[in-house]
């Protein structure tokens, strides 16, 4: 199965004046990411965070995409460390290698690739 899934976490900035949407590098780096690295960002392996709002405050959010998932778990209860103030909740994901916990993660889509397309 192909699994597409939000985390979040808490917005990572010393001043609290950023605002959803609002880039974390494009205040300090004015360069395009080919200049800047050396290379193009889509040959880069990075965890890209935006900052979106939840609750009139901004948090980052992240896009997460995963293949050859066996089974997806949502618990009943939270896990002991799910944050309340964020939205997801700590998501159990098999693949056939072994298990993965995703903290804070809310399930975007969910999809058998292993059926044909009629």
């Amino acid at each position: 199965m192909f699994v597409h899934v939000y985390q979040y976490q808490h917005e990572q900035v010393q001043d609290g004046r950023r605002t959803a949407g609002e880039s974390q590098t494009e205040d300090s780096v004015n360069k395009d990411a080919e200049e800047y690295f050396g290379e193009s960002m889509a040959d880069l392996d990075v965890e890209t965070w935006e900052t979106v709002e939840y609750e009139g405050d901004p948090i980052q959010r992240r896009a997460l995409t995963l293949d050859d998932v066996v089974a997806v778990s949502v618990p009943r209860e939270p896990a002991d460390d799910d944050d309340p103030d964020l939205p997801g909740r700590t998501l159990q994901v098999r693949t056939g290698g072994g298990e993965t916990f995703i903290p804070q993660a809310e399930i975007v889509e969910v999809q058998d690739t292993t059926l044909e397309e009629t």
